[in-house]
């Protein structure tokens, strides 16, 4: 291998996807399974990968996933970074650094996605790249026994029905294609996506059933929630059923269905235990039972963010409350971002560009990433010294228009 990696780095072939699969796989100590052993999965771009080689050895991986990811008040494409693996043979050596250079310089080169994003296997790997994270997974669970709605619940009129999944991807699809555009951190699905999304192979459930499916209507027909569930059965030492209810996503254009939804999920016979590790940090269900400290929660980091351009980035959001002010940017890594820009912003859209103005704030990219989808709060970033205030109240005024009434959240995994 050539002592700089980043001159060997290429794309895969379709001839070499199960070289690279098997490559990938044992980066993460995962035996490979399911229906795309052999060819790529339809939402696979391989021109998009980058491979490299030691010899006949493939010793790194990494992808890219062209998509659209909602933020503030807009909808903004979205390179999904994904595949990243190292062979442990080859740490220390750059190739890391070289692949994420190749990725953001290609995007910026080519004026492809403003904004990177990636879900982190390590924490520690990606912010000397830029990264950070922009949403956060609630990890909600609790005893169903303790789990009851509040009482003065509207549940509506409609009706929640379990259906088979030829019938729930076209309803579910079509309500998620409403519901998405409202909520930072969610990420478009094509038919693609969908299909990755509800692929079920049995060795990939752990113990627990295949995926389940229910559907929201109203009296005149209308879909207006769905949840897919899986059980994976329990029983105590003393004979007393104790299996566990794992949601893996529930949405709704209403309160009441939302809650009918919930109302069923919570009713399943010889459950006990409730898991939603990817519902949002701020579900709306702490507010609709009874018993608030009965749902816990840890939160941990999901999606992180990277800005490509500051530029377009910052002006393709929307700000709730007025802005204009100074940034100066730090990166190192992506030069082209580092400098002074004046962002002016207000709730129907927003520029920004260079200037030579004295900043009133500076900061790096880590941190205006961490910022963009209004889910970390800059005064939080300043209280940690990682976020500079040179004019007098910049800090709340920039605090102010950079969140957002919807927290972000990221409801699938890539």
């Amino acid at each position: 291998m050539a002592d700089d990696p980043a001159l060997q780095l290429r794309p895969a072939t379709p001839e070499e996807w199960p070289e690279f699969l098997q490559a990938m796989a044992g980066a993460f100590g995962e035996t490979p399974s399911g229906p795309y052993l052999d060819t790529p999965p339809p939402v696979a771009e391989l021109d998009r990968s980058l491979g490299l080689w030691d010899g006949d050895r493939l010793v790194a991986t990494s992808g890219i996933y062209s998509r659209s990811l909602t933020v503030p008040g807009a909808v903004v494409p979205c390179a999904g970074i994904t595949w990243v693996t190292v062979a442990p043979t080859h740490r220390r050596r750059g190739v890391l650094t070289s692949i994420m250079r190749r990725q953001l310089t290609e995007m910026h080169e080519q004026e492809r996605e403003p904004v990177a994003a990636l879900w982190a296997a390590e924490y520690p790997i990606y912010g000397r790249f830029g990264y950070a994270p922009a949403t956060f997974r609630g990890g909600l669970s609790g005893r169903t026994e303790r789990l009851r709605l509040r009482p003065d619940i509207d549940l509506g009129s409609g009706r929640v029905d379990v259906v088979p999944l030829e019938t729930y991807r076209p309803a579910a699809a079509a309500l998620y294609e409403t519901v998405r555009r409202f909520v930072p951190g969610n990420l478009a699905r094509d038919e693609h996506w969908w299909g990755r999304l509800l692929q079920d192979v049995p060795e990939h459930r752990n113990g627990a059933t295949a995926r389940r499916f229910l559907l929201h209507t109203e009296p005149d027909g209308t879909v207006t929630g769905y949840a897919a569930y899986r059980v994976k059965a329990g029983w105590t030492d003393g004979g007393e059923p104790d299996s566990t209810l794992t949601v893996e996503e529930v949405r709704a254009l209403s309160t009441p269905a939302y809650a009918s939804l919930w109302k069923v999920l919570l009713s399943v016979d010889l459950v006990r235990g409730l898991r939603a590790p990817l519902a949002s940090a701020d579900d709306p269900l702490r507010q609709l039972v009874t018993d608030g400290r009965a749902l816990n929660s840890r939160p941990v980091d999901a999606l992180w963010v990277r800005l490509v351009d500051v530029d377009r980035a910052l002006a393709a959001r929307r700000y709730p409350a007025p802005i204009d002010l100074v940034i100066e940017v730090r990166d190192e890594f992506c030069p082209w971002n580092a400098g002074r820009w004046r962002l002016s912003g207000h709730p129907a859209g927003g520029y920004c560009g260079r200037t030579d103005r004295d900043p009133d704030l500076a900061l790096g990219t880590e941190e205006l990433s961490a910022a963009y989808l209004g889910g970390t709060s800059l005064a939080t970033l300043q209280a940690a010294g990682r976020v500079t205030e040179v004019s007098p109240g910049a800090v709340t005024l920039a605090s102010t228009a950079f969140s957002w009434p919807v927290t972000p959240w990221c409801p699938e995994e890539f």
